[in-house]
Order: C-alpha cells, then structure tokens, then sequence
C-alpha cells in the first residue's frame, strides 16, 4: 500500500484574470493522479511582494492527499503551471499568470535544488497563512510552531478575504 500524504499547496495569481487563473489551477490540481482535493481556502485579495508597481494578487491554498513522493507533485505543480502560461524569470518577485507552490508536505522537511519544505518564507507571509489557518486551523509545522498563532500574529498587510472559490 502506497503512503498518502497530506500537502499543502499556495496558489497565487495577477495576471491574465487572476480568479480564472486559480479556479482552473484549482480545477486542474483536483485532476493530479493519486491525489485528492480535501480543502480549498477563500481568495484573498493581496498586495505584492517585491516591486509595487504590479497589479494585486489573488491567492488561495489547497489541500490534497497524495500518494505522489514531494518531487513529483513538484513536477505536476509545474506542469500546471506551464500550461497556464507560467514563464520563469530572474525577477523573482515579479507579476506572474500562476504560481503553485507546496508548503507542507506531510510533516517532512525537505532541501535540495529544486524543492524546500516547509516552504521557506511561509512564517512571513500573510497571503499564506490567512488561507491556511482558514483551511487548516489545528495544524502544526515540522518544527512544532502552530499555523494559528503565526496567522494570529502576523501583519495582515491589508489583505482582503475575497469569496470560496468553490
């Protein structure tokens, strides 16, 4: 028997009609093989990172059960992505038409070259941890720090709960 995992997954979008952009990135995750759409958090409503003068962002989170390894849920993330339109550049904090990135995955911790678990500016990010704690209240990270008192604690930026998606 093949071992489910529960990931995490940050979708973000400003551009190219940023609510279409999530709805099918959200559409086209639920079609994942040997995965399992469990939870999908509200849009929100955020400001960028980076350079401000770019269009708003809209972002979610979704939860999936899995039985993919982390790097192949990395690489259907990036497939998603790619036919949506993504293109990658040094800009790292620029406009982009999606963005699916894993969060959590299970309770590991995961660094290598092209994944790092839990994702590496989570604690900091309010347009992350809003969704989450919206979806996954009683969760912790690997390292025992709790989701709700990181969104409880965090600057909201004027962030802006949309509507659910679904």
């Amino acid at each position: 028997m093949q071992k489910t995992t529960i990931a995490y997954i940050g979708l973000g979008s400003n551009l190219s009609n940023p609510r279409l952009q999530i709805s099918k990135a959200a559409d086209e995750i639920s079609q994942i093989k040997a995965g399992n759409v469990i939870a999908l958090s509200a849009l929100y409503l955020s400001k960028p990172m980076g350079p401000q003068d770019q269009d708003d962002y809209i972002n979610a989170v979704i939860a999936i059960e899995t039985t993919l390894p982390a790097l192949e849920l990395l690489d259907a993330l990036q497939a998603i992505e790619n036919a949506a339109g993504r293109v990658r550049k040094d800009n790292r904090w620029g406009a982009r038409i999606l963005d699916c990135d894993i969060l959590l995955f299970g309770n590991e911790s995961i660094e290598n070259e092209r994944l790092t678990v839990p994702h590496y500016g989570m604690k900091i990010r309010e347009f992350v941890l809003l969704p989450l704690a919206e979806i996954a209240p009683t969760l912790h990270l690997p390292d025992g720090t709790s989701i709700s008192s990181l969104a409880s604690e965090i600057n909201s930026n004027g962030i802006v709960k949309l509507s659910l998606l679904k």
